[in-house]
């Protein structure tokens, strides 16, 4: 049990060459190992972290130089890590690995971070299954319940070569779904800006919105059917649950879909579909040294497979 007497103090940290770009959100969420998310954010709009002694945004870019004050959090309450052993099966997921970054094939229903609520996630455990890494840390991220390829960067270099490659565009993500009705209309690109609300137990709703930010997802038929279309999705931006809201707003959420889509769709019943049918399936982006490119493919798990199968036997 932690020493509930031993009273946590004000931390003066310098930012070195190797924190440099990072967003000061997660600095702190790495600075303050089992923190949730939730209180991380309290405590910067709350004012209680600063900058270089002025006010912050969770999103603030740190540069080489600056000072953060992180103030007294207590950690007591704050669930053990996984050890190594109990970790261990995530290490079953990983699909490429190299000297910069280690891909895993994310399952649905796995968060890729604890907190609220949520004891360990993809990073806890992947910290945990594999100790000798000194320097893990989740590049992008994807929803609980979105399966497929994610990245974890090995070093700090690597980590901000990926967040400037995923800010500048240059790379390239690629999602297979199966989209409630039928496509018919060919490909759709679909531009409409998107702003995140809050329920009241904390989640995140996203709505179409002119007071959001810009988002553009293309939605490409691969199999039409009746009553479901199996379709390729490319994303240009990475706004929170921005495939699933752009589905539901063009009259095609995606199958499975609790939040989104249609909980009386006929589709959903037919085929069996249990879960979100969105999984991220490729992810490509230049070498951070030479001048090829890094494809990394996903595949597919054998439920998603499942329900394919079952749309393709029934003719839809």
């Amino acid at each position: 049990m932690a020493d509930e007497s031993a009273t946590p103090k004000v931390r003066m940290l310098t930012v070195d060459a190797d924190m440099a770009e990072r967003r000061l959100d997660n600095l702190l969420l790495s600075e303050l190992k089992g923190v949730p998310r939730s209180r991380i954010y309290k405590i910067i709009r709350s004012g209680e972290v600063r900058v270089n002694k002025g006010r912050c945004k969770p999103a603030q870019r740190l540069a080489e130089g600056d000072v953060v004050r992180i103030p007294p959090v207590r950690t007591a309450a704050a669930v053990a890590a996984p050890d190594a052993d109990s970790a261990a099966w995530i290490n079953k997921y990983i699909i490429y690995k190299d000297s910069d970054v280690i891909a895993v094939n994310k399952p649905s229903g796995l968060a890729v971070h604890g907190g609220s609520g949520i004891s360990s996630g993809l990073i806890e455990l992947m910290r945990a299954a594999n100790p000798g890494e000194k320097s893990l840390e989740l590049v992008h991220r994807l929803d609980r319940d979105t399966s497929g390829c994610i990245l974890i960067a090995r070093k700090r270099s690597s980590l901000r070569y990926l967040h400037e490659a995923f800010r500048e565009g240059r790379v390239n993500k690629t999602y297979l779904t199966v989209l409630e009705g039928r496509l018919a209309s060919g490909t759709e690109d679909v531009k409409l800006s998107l702003e995140t609300k809050h329920r009241q137990n904390g989640e995140r709703h996203v709505v179409v919105s002119e007071k959001g930010k810009k988002a553009h997802t293309r939605f490409i038929p691969l199999s039409p059917y009746h009553e479901a279309t199996y379709t390729k999705v490319q994303l240009f931006t990475g706004r929170t649950h921005q495939i699933r809201a752009h589905a539901a707003a063009i009259g095609h959420p995606v199958l499975g879909d609790e939040r989104y889509g249609n909980p009386d769709c006929e589709a959903v019943r037919k085929l069996k579909v249990k879960r979100l049918f969105l999984h991220a399936a490729v992810l490509e982006y230049p070498e951070r040294k030479g001048d090829g490119t890094v494809l990394i493919e996903a595949p597919m798990d054998d439920q998603l497979n499942a329900v394919l199968n079952r749309l393709e036997s029934r003719k839809y």
